[in-house]
């Protein structure tokens, strides 16, 4: 019998493409998730329009965090968040730069990460408010090395956000 981990996705894109805008991306993603065995209790936050973080030269991004529970491994989740961002047509033109679809696991379970592969926590998970607002929207009570992510100046930072209707 497999285990079911409590996993986050944080969601992103900035690109329309011949497969859809950003926020068609983002909803394909978690109708995606809803119809896969390996996953349950799938659940989206809002979208928020952010600016670019990093390179600014290019379009503003649409962001969600996206919460389910898994029995895939760590890997094998990682295989599916990059065959998502396939699907959507991802293509890398530039560290941090435009893009489709970005699909990062933030949290997997409790655990802590670090390999060539993985980082779990996500790396800059503290730096990012498009990030931690959907996140504390999904889950006030969430916390991290004991810190609650509501309780984050960044959760609490609509700095350079729109929420979406």
């Amino acid at each position: 019998m497999s285990t079911w981990e409590q996993i986050y996705l944080g969601l992103g894109g900035n690109i329309t493409n011949d497969l859809g805008d950003p926020a068609s991306h983002i909803m394909a993603v978690a109708d995606t998730l809803c119809d896969n065995e390996h996953f349950c209790d799938v659940q989206l936050s809002s979208l928020y329009a952010s600016k670019p973080f990093g390179v600014v030269d290019q379009p503003d991004f649409i962001n969600a965090v996206l919460s389910a529970k898994t029995d895939l491994s760590p890997l094998a989740l990682l295989d599916v968040c990059q065959q998502l961002e396939k699907n959507a047509g991802r293509v890398k033109l530039r560290h941090w730069g435009e893009r489709s679809l970005d699909v990062d696991v933030l949290f997997y379970g409790d655990q802590t990460i670090q390999n060539d592969r993985l980082t779990v926590p996500h790396a800059y998970l503290f730096e990012r408010n498009f990030v931690l607002v959907p996140l504390a929207e999904l889950n006030p009570c969430l916390t991290i090395n004991g810190k609650k992510i509501a309780d984050e100046l960044w959760a609490n930072d609509l700095s350079g956000l729109t929420k979406l209707a």
